[in-house]
C-alpha cells in the first residue's frame, strides 16, 4: 500500500489567532509539507486544483514540478485534476512534461470538482459535467496512447493529425485514478478503463463509500480487468492527532467548528461518529484506518488531509511527524497481514513499464 497526504490548498483564517496566511505563505507551506512527507517516509503527496478563493492551487503542474526537483522518492499526484473544465490536450501535454521532469513519479486523479462557478469561467455548463468527464477523458487516453490523433466530439474543436508533445515517458502514460464523492457514473468510468477509483471518503458515512467502491469493483470485474478484489482503490481521510485523545479534541475543536467545509454544522463528536474524520490519539487513528478494509476490502492507497481549516504550518508538520513515526509504520505492517498475493500493489511507473514490456514480449 501507499500512504500519503493530500491538500486542497485552502487559505483559511486561524480561529485561535485570527490570522490569515498570505497566498505566498500558503503556497510555500504546501511545498514544505510535501518535502516533510518524503522526510518522514510517506509515499505520496497529492495536490488539488481550484480556480476560486479561498483556494490557491490553480496550477498543480507548476507546484508539482518544483516539488519533483526537490524530492527523490515521493510520488506526485493530483486531488483533483479537473477533467471537465481543462482542455484534454493541455492535460496530456502538461502531465507528460511533468512525468519526464519527475522521472515517472507522477499520476493523476481525475474529477469534476465541487465548485459550480468554475464551469462558466472556463466556457462550460455544469449540467454537462458527467458528459464532459466522459468525453474529455476518452480523448485524453487517445492523446497519450496514439502518436497521431484524428478526433471529433461535442465539447471542443476537432483534431486532425494531432500529436501531443512530449510523448509519455517510456511510452507509458501516467496512471489515472478517477475521484468521486457521490457519482456512480465516475466509478463506472474507472471500471470501464481498468483505472483506479479514489473515494474521497471524507463527508459521507462508511455505507456510502462501501456502495461506491463495491460498484466499482463489480464493474471492474465485469469489464474483464481482473477479479473484483484486484481493482485499484484509494481512500481519503481526515485526522488530527495528539498523544492524548482529549488533547487532540480540545486543540482541534475550534478549527472544526469554524472550518469552511463543515463548520457551524454537526458537532465534532457527531461528525467523527458519522464519517471517517478521526480526532484522537495515534492508536485511535490506526484502529479507525484499519477498519476501512472491513468495508472496502484490501486497497492500494490511503491519503490523509492534514493541512486545512486554518491549522498553522507548525502544527501540520507535527502531525506529519506523528503520522510518519507512529501511525504509518503500524498501518503498513497490519494492512499486509492477510493480504492475498493476487491483490496488486499501487501502480508505479516502473510497474506499468514492466507490464507493458511483458505484453510486447508476449
Amino acid at each position: 500500500m501507499q500512504f500519503g497526504v493530500f491538500t486542497v490548498g485552502d487559505v483559511t483564517q486561524d480561529p485561535t489567532t485570527g490570522r490569515v496566511p498570505t497566498d505566498a505563505e500558503r503556497v510555500k507551506a504546501m511545498v514544505t509539507i510535501a518535502l516533510k512527507a518524503e522526510e518522514v517516509g510517506l509515499d505520496v503527496f497529492a495536490l488539488g486544483e481550484h480556480h476560486n478563493p479561498p483556494f490557491v492551487p490553480s496550477s498543480p503542474t507548476t507546484m508539482l514540478g518544483w516539488i519533483a526537483a526537490k524530492t527523490s522518492t515521493l510520488q506526485l499526484s493530483t486531488a483533483t485534476t479537473l477533467i471537465t473544465t481543462n482542455d484534454p490536450v493541455k492535460i496530456a501535454e502538461d502531465y507528460a512534461m511533468l512525468q519526464h521532469l519527475a522521472d515517472g513519479r507522477v499520476d493523476l486523479m481525475m474529477g469534476r470538482g465541487n465548485t459550480g462557478p468554475v464551469y462558466p469561467w472556463f466556457g462550460q455548463d455544469i449540467r454537462n459535467g458527467i458528459a464532459l468527464a466522459v468525453e474529455n477523458y476518452a480523448l485524453l487516453r487517445r492523446l497519450w496512447r496514439e502518436d497521431v490523433v484524428d478526433w471529433e466530439g461535442k465539447f471542443r474543436t476537432p483534431l486532425q493529425g494531432f500529436t501531443a508533445t512530449p510523448r509519455p515517458l517510456d511510452g507509458v502514460p501516467p496512471f489515472v485514478w478517477h475521484g468521486s464523492i457521490r457519482s456512480p457514473e465516475i466509478a463506472e468510468q474507472a471500471a470501464y478503463y481498468g483505472d483506479g477509483f479514489f473515494a474521497n471518503h471524507i463527508f459521507w458515512p462508511k455505507e456510502h463509500t462501501a456502495r461506491m467502491v463495491g460498484l466499482y469493483r463489480q464493474r471492474f470485474e465485469h469489464y474483464g480487468h481482473g477479479s473484483a478484489d484486484q481493482a485499484i482503490v484509494g481512500l481519503g481521510g481526515q485526522v488530527f492527532m495528539r498523544k492524548n485523545s482529549q488533547d487532540a479534541k480540545r486543540e482541534f475543536r475550534p478549527y472544526f467548528d469554524n472550518a469552511p467545509v463543515y463548520g457551524h454544522g454537526p458537532s465534532m463528536e457527531d461528525f467523527t461518529a458519522q464519517t471517517p474524520l478521526t480526532v484522537g490519539s495515534p492508536q485511535e487513528v490506526i484502529d479507525r484506518t484499519l477498519s476501512f478494509r472491513e468495508y472496502v476490502g484490501d486497497y492500494q492507497r490511503q491519503l490523509f488531509l492534514l493541512d486545512h481549516a486554518g491549522l498553522p504550518l507548525k502544527t501540520v508538520l507535527e502531525q506529519l511527524d506523528i503520522l510518519g513515526e507512529e501511525v504509518v509504520p503500524v498501518l503498513r505492517k497490519e494492512f499486509a497481514v492477510g493480504r492475498p498475493a493476487h491483490v496488486p500493489d499501487a501502480p508505479t511507473h516502473a510497474a506499468l513499464k514492466a507490464r507493458q514490456t511483458e505484453k510486447v514480449d508476449a
